[in-house]
């Protein structure tokens, strides 16, 4: 239960803010998702299942209120809160603005920072010895390298770990002094294989030292990511313990697409049998380095089993190269009908599911004894270095190897999703060969027993989790049970929409379906432009969108910026200077401009829906959820598509109202809104704007 004590400290810490902050706001609605983040975290409404969802409109003022609902509980309780968040600029918010601000006026004493995923700072042993930083250990620096290194490579890398050791990079990719190509970092960039505090030289790098830190806060603000990368190991491997944190999942509606993602697995035949040879000669190397019998032994069965693994992955091309049509489509891609496979590829996935995992066990032990022959003082540090970046790069590569059969391997459930499972044909390093991919379709039961039967409390909250004016579809999708004691809250926004913006539907003649749209839309659109200073205009196609461009800009002169041909930052610094110039400005994008793109005031009083963002399932995933939906006797259309465009164009039309003193007017240019029977369902999803309708 809330203590008078929590309470107190609530009320102070909100009233401090409101005072500190010029013209601040009072609003119902932030006072109310403040009291009921905190009500359900503290076990009010159900002790056992601490969970709440809440869909909160722009101007809400989530952020403050999720953070006076939270840390004042998990102070009071001795809990921690972790933020996870699914974009950099709400991360940044939070910890160059958000957060100070409560630290500096509530009244409360927490510390916090942002954590990141390991990959994102660099190994200090790895960048001495690609640099030739590290002595005279000249072979370490050529183990570690796959090939040749070009010069300017070893001089970037020499300079980086000057910047290090001299005070001006705290060694995090986000703040390197200078680029670092992809290809690069993946070099020097820290790993959990690799990354030993026996080692010296580990004890005191930038990763740990995070880390360090990371046990003195009391908020932590992460990424969906590596939310989902801590709870895959189980919890409290890379956070602290879920049952000793209070979650707060804000953009919660990107957790079920991330969750998907991540647990997907997939592996270029050919490449993998090619750097099969690479292990090979690593493990027998590590083993002639320890000296000992037990080391031969599991390197010579190690050799058995890459000779397995080599084997299997030989048949799974002989079966693509035996049946070139299945690759026959515009994709170069086969997708396996209800996840499942022929007979031979079921016999080859449990061939190779044996095997990797046998030889990841074999390589796992070989990296136990080298770091026992440190310990002991067998092989010093500086001889290890090289050993424990080689071993632990192929660790890693064949964990990824290993989930990727395990995955494929497992019989197709009796009830429940199957996996999508398919094969694509791909050019990699000049040569033909063939992707294997697995993923899960739903994974409600993952997030049921990672995060929500764990978790000492969690808050889901986004502008759009609700489709058709319901919570169903998204609850399904995160496996949330009806009933279960999770609490669902809808706040309207604040803004005065009926006032401040028109819905326009003007009539157009043709759907999106029909040769003539592209003109229609050619013809419509310079009439809503004429007259209007700030204007976007939304596609679902990059193709029309340019061929539209193009049209406009040849015969009708009109100064737009175009998503794609710069920078998505230098377009809006762009698009902001000319409207600050008093100039006209018409910018073109699509679903990514649809989100997330903030244009407040007059940066934006004109915006332009071109068509209704209905997804075309082209993604393996996105077809085997609708053949599973269809197969279970549903309509994939009315189950997915339409809940789906209905959030979808729910944030699309959030871009014109930022502030509660914004205006203008929002066009859509789809007449399914009032042709099909779903119309009315997509209309009525929308705030209540003023209503412009021509048909």
């Amino acid at each position: 239960m809330l203590s008078d004590k929590t309470k107190k400290m609530t009320r102070q810490a909100y009233n401090g803010i409101a005072e500190a902050i010029p013209n601040f706001v009072r609003r119902k609605e932030q006072n109310f998702l403040i009291a009921e983040i905190a009500k359900t975290l503290a076990g009010e409404y159900e002790k056992s299942r601490r969970i709440m969802v809440v869909q909160a409109g722009t101007g809400t003022g989530k952020s403050l209120a999720y953070c006076l609902g939270a840390i004042p509980q998990a102070l009071a309780s001795g809990n921690k809160v972790c933020i996870a968040t699914a974009t950099v600029a709400l991360q940044e918010q939070l910890m160059y603005k958000d957060l100070p601000l409560v630290q500096r006026h509530s009244g409360m004493e927490f510390k916090f920072g942002l954590a990141k995923g390991r990959q994102r700072y660099v190994c200090l042993s790895k960048l001495e010895l690609l640099a030739g930083e590290a002595g005279d250990n000249e072979q370490g620096q050529q183990a570690l390298w796959e090939s040749k290194p070009a010069s300017a490579d070893i001089a970037l890398l020499k300079r980086l770990h000057q910047a290090y050791h001299n005070g001006k990079w705290n060694g995090e990719v986000d703040s390197v002094p200078e680029p670092v190509a992809d290809y690069l970092w993946q070099q020097i960039g820290s790993d959990k294989h690799s990354c030993n505090k026996q080692l010296a030289a580990h004890r005191d790098c930038p990763f740990h030292k995070s880390r360090d830190d990371m046990d003195s806060w009391d908020v932590l603000i992460v990424n969906h990511s590596l939310l989902l990368a801590d709870l895959e190991l189980g919890g409290g491997k890379i956070l602290p313990d879920p049952d000793s944190m209070y979650y707060i999942i804000d953009e919660a509606h990107h957790l079920p697409q991330v969750t998907r993602d991540f647990s997907a697995a997939s592996a270029n035949m050919k490449s993998t049998a090619d750097w099969l040879g690479k292990l090979e000669k690593s493990a027998h190397k590590l083993a002639r380095e320890l000296r000992s019998d037990r080391a031969t032994n599991q390197a010579t069965e190690l050799t058995s089993d890459i000779e397995a693994i080599g084997d299997s992955l030989g048949q799974v091309v002989e079966f693509c190269e035996a049946n070139p049509a299945i690759f026959d489509n515009p994709e170069l891609r086969h997708r396996f009908e209800g996840g499942e496979l022929p007979p031979v590829l079921i016999t080859l996935a449990e061939n190779l599911k044996l095997a990797t995992n046998q030889a990841l066990k074999r390589l796992t032990k070989l990296q136990q004894q080298l770091m026992e022959s440190v310990k002991d003082g067998d092989i010093k540090g500086w001889q290890a270095e090289p050993l424990v970046a080689d071993i632990g790069f192929h660790l890693q590569r064949l964990e990824g190897l290993s989930q990727l059969w395990l995955m494929m391997a497992r019989e197709t459930p009796s009830s429940g999703a199957p996996l999508a499972r398919w094969i694509e044909r791909v050019e990699y390093q000049q040569r033909a060969d063939y992707l294997v991919c697995t993923s899960p379709i739903e994974i409600g039961f993952m997030l049921e027993e990672m995060l929500w039967s764990k978790a000492a409390g969690v808050a889901l909250l986004s502008a759009t989790l609700m489709a058709l004016g319901s919570f169903d579809h998204y609850r399904h999708q995160v496996g949330l049970r009806n009933n279960d004691g999770t609490r669902y809250t809808a706040l309207p926004s604040p803004f005065d929409y009926q006032q401040s913006a028109t819905l326009f539907l003007p009539k157009v003649s043709v759907e999106p379906s029909d040769d003539r749209f592209g003109d229609m839309l050619i013809k419509t659109i310079p009439e809503l432009l004429e007259e209007e200073t700030a204007s976007l205009v939304l596609f679902t196609s990059y193709r029309q969108m340019e061929a539209v461009a193009d049209t406009l800009r040849m015969h009708k002169k009109l100064p737009i910026l175009v998503q794609g041909e710069k920078a998505r930052s230098e377009l809006i610094a762009e698009h902001r200077q000319r409207i600050d110039d008093g100039k006209v400005s018409i910018l073109f994008g699509t679903s990514s401009f649809s989100e997330g793109l903030d244009l407040p005031g007059e940066y934006l009083t004109n915006l332009i829906i071109t068509r209704l963002p209905f997804a075309v399932p082209t993604s393996p995933v996105e077809q085997a959820h609708a053949e599973y939906i269809k197969s279970k006797g549903g309509n994939p259309f009315l189950q997915l598509a339409v809940p789906d465009a209905a959030k979808k164009l729910v944030q699309s039309c959030g871009r014109l109202l930022r502030n509660e003193t914004d205006y203008g007017r929002i066009s859509i240019l789809d007449r399914r809104l009032v042709t099909k029977r779903y119309g009315s369902s997509l209309l009525d999803s929308l705030p209540p704007y003023r209503r412009h309708i021509e048909y």
